[in-house]
């Protein structure tokens, strides 16, 4: 393929592709409005990409009477929001938000539970077409990733930005969803443009401009900075980038030890962080918000139950296998309880996840009101090392063995063919439980 020269050229069409010279609002190929222009852009090669209102977007393109509706994809009224269509975000609907606020905000809207097995379907058919540009993909969650295009120009024939571009068209044609681009010099700059001008957006932050650009922004544009740190921040007067901008470096490592270090090269546009393809999931869990909050111990146990089966059946087609289980739980005044138990061996097994979690449950549920429950198991190992035989409780490996030929089961008949005493009990005695907020990274 024949390398296109694009050094004298700023500006990209991305509808037909055209790169040209000058900063048009319209290309003088083909009309189109939708123009990016920056003196950097054919140098850059760093992207974030990020699918927008995924969850909502996929269920919009399998429904088209949903099209022009404010759709929120959540759990019962007393869920979160996992995401919001635009319509639903213009009347201030967002994710995270408790799901009976977000219907205050916006009562015509329609809620459907989330189906992660479709969307996690999608997330890899973005992800392989991702790879396709370059191996180096770095995925953050199901719906967006880092991308360094560092030596595709020979591969594509074109610059990264021209890459990107039809990456952005072809997604659109051939998976019905749209996504936005940020091109930079580095990450944080990248993760910050593709946040600039969503949906279907695609913005540049070049090198150069990086620190005047971040200036006049909040300190809660920097990744990492949390509301705990930006409270911090401003107690001591600094609420822009700008305001770090000022300071001393010496001063901010002095304030704030090692997270001032990296304040101050942020504020000023700098990161040294490659992209890294090998970044894995650091673990594996499930968890659900109950429709009425729940005190009554055996009920807790049996969501318990059909959690602990989730994480297994995604650690077993996951190949993987961990070290510690952590149990999690929120009370009814939304504080939230972390338990963890180290294992001798890692394990996959939904019936050790399950009995170490309820050892860990059993200490909480002393008659307080829960509206929360969660299982995950981290601290990741090699399967092989996984669940050997109990020398010492032989009714632990006949429950192991048994669970096997359960799997089975369920592989060759669906996964309904075999339900446990108290997962089921978990199911008729309320809703069953929603789908993981934090799914597995790949």
């Amino acid at each position: 393929m024949r390398d296109i020269d694009h050094s004298a050229n700023t500006a990209l069409c991305r509808d037909c592709l055209t790169s040209f010279a000058g900063t048009a609002h319209r290309c003088p190929a083909c009309g189109s409005p939708r123009v990016v222009a920056h003196p950097e852009l054919h140098r850059l090669v760093i992207a974030h990409i990020d699918c927008d209102a995924f969850y909502a977007a996929i269920e919009k393109r399998d429904d088209p009477s949903l099209d022009d509706k404010p759709l929120i994809i959540g759990g019962s009224r007393r869920g979160v929001v996992s995401t919001a269509c635009y319509i639903a975000r213009i009347k201030g609907v967002h994710s995270a938000m408790p799901m009976f606020k977000a219907l205050k905000l916006c009562p015509e809207a329609v809620v459907l539970p989330p189906n992660m097995e479709k969307y996690t379907a999608v997330g890899r058919q973005v992800r392989e077409m991702m790879r396709a540009l370059t191996p180096l993909v770095e995925p953050l969650s199901i719906d967006e990733a880092f991308l360094d295009l560092t030596g595709t120009e020979r591969l594509h024939g074109t610059s990264p930005a021209v890459t990107l571009a039809r990456f952005a068209r072809d997604v659109e044609a051939e998976i019905g969803i749209s996504v936005s681009v940020g091109l930079a010099a580095n990450k944080f700059l990248a993760k910050i443009a593709s946040d600039l001008d969503k949906p279907r957006g695609f913005s540049v932050i070049g090198a150069a401009e990086a620190k005047d650009f971040l200036a006049d922004k909040p300190v809660g544009m920097i990744w990492g900075v949390g509301k705990v740190t930006q409270r911090q921040l401003q107690a001591d007067g600094i609420r822009l980038i700008g305001d770090l901008q000022r300071m001393d470096e010496a001063d901010l490592a002095r304030r704030y030890g090692a997270l001032g270090l990296k304040l101050f090269h942020l504020a000023r546009g700098e990161d040294r962080r490659t992209v890294s393809a090998a970044s894995k999931a650091k673990s594996i869990s499930a968890e659900t918000t109950f429709d009425v909050d729940i005190a009554d111990a055996h009920e807790l146990m049996a969501h318990l139950r059909r959690l602990s089966e989730k994480v297994s059946k995604r650690l077993k087609a996951a190949e993987k296998a961990g070290w510690t289980v952590t149990l999690k739980l929120k009370t009814k005044d939304f504080r939230i309880i972390t338990r963890s138990h180290r294992l001798a061996d890692p394990t996959r097994l939904a019936d050790r996840i399950f009995r170490t979690g309820q050892d860990m449950l059993a200490r909480e549920a002393n008659g307080r009101m829960f509206r929360l429950i969660g299982i995950g198991v981290s601290d990741f190992a090699d399967p092989v090392l996984a669940d050997p035989d109990d020398l010492v409780d032989v009714a632990a490996t006949r429950r192991a063995r048994a669970e096997i030929a359960i799997d089975d089961l369920r592989e060759r008949f669906g996964t309904g063919a075999v339900n446990l005493g108290l997962a089921l009990a978990a199911k008729r005695r309320g809703r069953d439980p929603s789908p993981p907020d934090d799914d597995l990274q790949e």
